[in-house]
């Protein structure tokens, strides 16, 4: 599977960010749909399979954690990276014990999200701790 088959959902309330990840990773060859909202998110996945899941943990309505305690629940076998600006030592243990392959702190940097999206797409080896 080419990197253009792959397909991307990113889920955040904050416009800039939705925006910005999606321009970043469509001129990166990707597929990228977003979401504003963890419920907005998962009415996507019922219709469309994606290959990786790009979230933010504080939202409302639904929060970062909640939704990835669904997508545990409902689609196990996709990988999702959370994202933070306001993340602590208990919301990464959280993520990461409900199946969260990768935490990172805003701003994302391009670079450490290539390597860990590289790790996911073509070697599936294990996630590293890059809480900075």
């Amino acid at each position: 599977m080419g990197k253009s088959a792959k397909r991307i959902l990113i889920v955040d309330d904050e416009e800039n960010t939705r925006i910005g990840l999606t321009k970043l990773l469509t001129h990166e060859g990707f597929e990228v749909a977003s979401a504003s909202n963890g419920h907005d998110a998962l009415d996507y996945l019922y219709l469309k399979k994606v290959n990786l899941i790009i979230s933010d943990i504080n939202m409302p309505n639904m929060n970062g954690l909640a939704f990835l305690r669904e997508l545990s629940r409902k689609f196990p076998s996709t990988s999702v990276i959370m994202i933070t600006a306001y993340g602590g030592v208990e919301s990464y243990l959280e993520a990461m014990n409900l199946g969260a392959y990768e935490y990172l702190h805003k701003p994302v940097r391009l670079d450490e999200l290539r390597t860990i999206m590289n790790r996911i797409f073509n070697d599936g080896t294990p996630a590293q701790c890059h809480n900075r």
